[in-house]
């Protein structure tokens, strides 16, 4: 019955993932709008780091870990994990002259991941890309001294649907690939009307997108002194070739009545624009980490990632460079006693983390950066390897300076995981 019930869920989510609008961030103007493949809530908690694999639950980040799914049976059980999350984000914006908020809820993945046999683990899933959510208005006055009103809009973005693999090659060794292909439609607009002139114009800009990439990982695991484990892993998140299939409308308006006077369709093909490539550059991920099982984990991870190549020939972004991007994410748990039989606090975990994202965008010479902080808390329920996960994340991106908005947030995430044996050798005693 579980298994049904949780197909249901899949498909209905999957329809809200396909169709939800992701981002509301000024910020997801730029490349193919804000990046969203952020692992699961176990992986946001702590900081965001991807290292760490156990038995029970999926890690969208690294897949090398889908070969620990399980490995606490034997090789007379398989696990199975269902798992899924959502996410409620407020945002408040400032620059030098007002503020503005907003609220934005999202579907973040949902996922499965199983044991095929010991050591040998496999997922699939689906989760957002990037998102594109943006409605900025700016003025300037013309050399007649008119008011020029310029209103930007868009939305959209790219889902990913994944199938991983993870395999211990030998003893604490073990190789992880991702699969993954990214489709989505961008949607860029802008509007412009000058002060007492009858007509305005406009500018929609649509790109549909799709292509593959892939993400490898090589996890070391071994065990120090029978009693503590040491966390070694790279991650290769190879670069991703994105076709962009391209249209762009341009036209006037009636100022005073907002309906459109003429739209024609741009012949991108006399341009070279009809079919553009958006090539999303390797990222590389070095991570390190050591705990002890089921108690406590403590792990960093280095990020970058070579920007500086990435250009967006469809969309004319101004003041826009890139420059190499890095990233830095530190976090751990803490279970007091998982096996405890009195006091359901004692197996909670408790997750904490930080991270520091220099997202290679350059505005107006400015590097717009994250800064976030994250805790939360792994609720397990009563009776199964099943949990509930509650987090909370802190931060800021961006900066009020040079004209440019700084995003101030409080996101909130729930994420369920469901276990369930799949395959069980009947024994006869």
């Amino acid at each position: 019955m579980i298994k049904k019930i949780v197909i249901a869920l899949v498909c209905i989510a999957s329809t809200g993932l396909y169709a939800q609008n992701g981002s509301v961030s000024p910020y997801s103007y730029f490349g193919i709008g804000e990046l969203q493949s952020k692992g699961t809530m176990e992986n946001q908690m702590m900081g965001g780091i991807g290292m760490y694999g156990d038995s029970i639950h999926v890690n969208l980040k690294n897949p090398a870990a889908y070969s620990k799914m399980g490995i606490q049976y034997g090789e007379d059980f398989g696990n199975t994990t269902y798992t899924a999350g959502i996410s409620h984000k407020r945002l408040s914006f400032k620059n030098n002259i007002e503020s503005q908020s907003n609220h934005i809820t999202n579907l973040e993945y949902i996922s499965v991941g199983m044991a095929l046999k010991k050591g040998l683990g496999i997922g699939f899933g689906i989760m957002p890309y990037s998102s594109v959510g943006y409605n900025m208005l700016s003025e300037s006055v013309n050399d007649n001294g008119a008011t020029v009103t310029n209103r930007f809009y868009g939305e959209g973005g790219l889902n990913k649907v994944y199938f991983s693999a993870g395999y211990e090659l030998i003893k604490d060794l073990s190789l992880g690939v991702t699969a993954g292909f990214n489709f989505g439609t961008l949607e860029n607009n802008r509007i412009q009307s000058v002060e007492n002139v009858q007509f305005g114009t406009l500018d929609n800009r649509i790109s549909k997108v799709n292509g593959m990439d892939f993400n490898y990982a090589l996890d070391y695991t071994p065990t120090i002194n029978d009693k503590y484990r040491l966390f070694a892993s790279l991650r290769v998140n190879t670069q991703a070739n994105l076709v962009s299939k391209n249209t762009k409308e341009i036209g006037s308006f009636s100022a005073s009545t907002g309906q459109n006077i003429e739209i024609i369709d741009v012949n991108l093909d006399a341009l070279n624009l009809r079919n553009t490539e958006l090539k999303i550059p390797t990222t590389t991920t070095l991570g390190i980490g050591f705990g002890e099982e089921r108690k406590w984990f403590l792990g960093a991870e280095y990020s970058f990632q070579e920007m500086g190549s990435f250009s967006n020939d469809f969309i004319e972004a101004v003041n826009l460079e890139y420059k190499d991007a890095s990233s830095f994410a530190f976090g751990g748990f803490f279970i007091p006693d998982y096996s405890a039989f009195s006091g359901y606090h004692k197996r909670v975990t408790y997750r904490a983390g930080l991270r520091l994202d220099k997202t290679g965008m350059l505005l107006n010479n400015r590097e717009i950066n994250n800064f976030g902080i994250t805790f939360g808390f792994g609720l397990p329920m009563r009776g199964s390897f099943s949990n509930l996960n509650l987090g909370f994340e802190v931060g800021r991106k961006g900066t009020k300076y040079d004209n440019l908005i700084e995003e101030n947030y409080f996101k909130v995430n729930v994420g369920l995981s469901f276990n369930d044996i799949w395959f069980r050798k009947r024994r006869i005693n």
